[in-house]
């Protein structure tokens, strides 16, 4: 496992040094963009759970009001906190573009669990946080490939939000980070990034089926229909 760690570390430093070279143009283009639209700010920062049980700063574009944080930290499609440019953002995910300096810093890795702030991190049962802590969170992994549209999950739900959250979403995350811990592997991280890459360009593929061992997991959730 040591010998996996090192390489995982590596690795991550590598591709993120590389990544940061490939999207430059678009911070250049985003950055001016945001400045003058919205609020005027351009970095949400926000407290997220790490390795260990650690906290980070975790780096995304702004794409909502200043102080939405203060009316809830889930987010559903459609949510009036969401700016005219962060609907764009959000949907190509390009808001996430700049949790690669947290990959460099050594708060994130490219690939593990979705780093969640306190209140999402509280909703797991005991078990799946001691299987989530160890790691450090992903820019991407299992949970983020499953649940690219969470938000429209939680939009369509006839039950609240946060219900919906703590009762449909929550669990299939857990199982699926959980998942992720027992059958970790650099082959593993190589396919998950890969996917990733493939699920921005075909948004409605359901490849997760036959890419991963996953499907007793989504067969039982109360969000099956989502994913058959």
């Amino acid at each position: 496992m040591k010998g996996y760690l090192l390489l995982k570390r590596t690795f991550d430093l590598l591709l993120s040094f590389v990544a940061l070279i490939i999207v430059s143009p678009i911070f250049m283009i985003v950055i001016p963009i945001l400045k003058f639209t919205g609020e005027g700010w351009i970095f949400f920062v926000q407290e997220r759970v790490g390795a260990r049980g650690s906290r980070f700063g975790l780096l995304k574009f702004a794409t909502m009001l200043r102080d939405s944080p203060k009316s809830g930290t889930v987010t559903a499609r459609n949510d009036p906190r969401i700016l005219p440019v962060g609907r764009f953002l959000r949907a190509t995910k390009i808001n996430e573009l700049p949790q690669i300096l947290n990959v460099v810093k050594g708060d994130m890795a490219i690939v593990g669990p979705r780093p969640l702030t306190d209140e999402g991190f509280q909703y797991y049962p005991e078990d799946i946080k001691a299987v989530i802590l160890p790691m450090r969170p992903g820019l991407t992994g299992m949970g983020t490939i499953i649940f690219r549209n969470e938000e429209k999950i939680l939009f369509e739900s006839k039950k609240e939000k946060m219900k919906c959250y703590a009762e449909d979403v929550i669990p299939l995350k857990g199982a699926l980070e959980k998942w992720y811990f027992e059958h970790r592997s650099f082959w593993l991280d190589m396919k998950i990034i890969m996917a990733t890459a493939l699920a921005i360009v075909i948004p409605d593929s359901k490849f997760y089926l036959k890419w991963f061992d996953i499907g007793p997991l989504l067969r039982q959730s109360t969000l099956s229909p989502y994913f058959e």
